[in-house]
């Protein structure tokens, strides 16, 4: 074997991994998250939280007012919290780096990651044929509609994996 075909070594986890791993596997909030059924309750949670924010927005660009933004902004907070939530509950499995992760964790990652990719593929498909057909319509202002279409395409396709991650978190072995 060469120099060149020497796998190069892992990465040793610097001060901010070590903080994330703590951050990510604190006890704390571990109430909220500690079933099957609390855990889809947040995700349930989440998903509403994230509907509301992007449809105020909406409102707001539709209406061309701003109150609907300070709705956004009071969501805002317990959506935090709800994504802490989820990150607890997953212990960071979508957040730390992969030097941070066993195997067996970065196995479920990839496939947490296929599975919302395979997700994210097929609304943004439902969404384009949706497009596809107003245009051929010709009722609608496509343009409008295809901004908030692309913001929310993007919040999906960044919060379908902690969503899934949330429903397939398993619960923690109990103490003795």
């Amino acid at each position: 074997m060469t120099a060149r075909e020497t796998p190069a070594p892992a990465a040793a986890p610097t001060t901010y991994d070590r903080r994330m791993h703590a951050l990510m596997n604190r006890g704390e909030a571990r109430t909220f998250h500690a079933t099957a059924a609390r855990r889809r309750l947040v995700v349930g949670a989440h998903v509403v939280l994230t509907a509301l924010m992007a449809g105020s927005w909406g409102v707001a660009q539709a209406m061309d007012r701003t109150w609907p933004l300070f709705v956004m902004i009071g969501l805002l907070l317990p959506w935090c919290l709800a994504t802490g939530i989820l990150n607890g509950a997953t212990r960071g499995l979508l957040e730390l780096r992969g030097r941070m992760l066993d195997e067996r964790q970065r196995a479920e990652r990839d496939l947490i990651r296929a599975r919302a990719h395979g997700i994210t593929l097929r609304l943004l498909l439902g969404g384009a044929f949706v497009f596809i057909v107003l245009h051929a319509l010709g009722d609608r202002d496509v343009t409008v509609s295809l901004s908030y279409a692309l913001v929310v395409a993007l919040a999906v396709h960044w919060l379908v994996p902690l969503w899934l991650a949330g429903l397939q978190a398993r619960d923690e072995p109990a103490e003795d």
